[in-house]
């Protein structure tokens, strides 16, 4: 997947649990297991901001995009 997911960076900088995190953002601890290991297909805005909040980050530095190869995009764009 070209999105990589660095929630565990973010929450080992800021010495958090996922336990903790999943009590203060307020959505499950398996839910928030599956975001953190990048096998998520997608996530909320609003619980990307909690996230954010919580964590007192940016989107990006838990979101990271990584071109898959070089003709991904060229592939979007024939397709759209």
């Amino acid at each position: 997947m070209a999105i990589i997911v660095n929630l565990d960076v973010m929450m080992a900088k800021r010495k958090m649990s996922l336990n903790t995190l999943s009590e203060q953002v307020g959505i499950t601890l398996s839910n928030l297991s599956i975001l953190k290991q990048g096998k998520a297909k997608a996530i909320r805005f609003s619980t990307l901001e909690i996230i954010c909040s919580v964590l007192n980050c940016q989107p990006g530095d838990i979101l990271e995009y990584q071109p898959e190869n070089s003709n991904s995009t060229e592939q979007i764009y024939t397709e759209i």
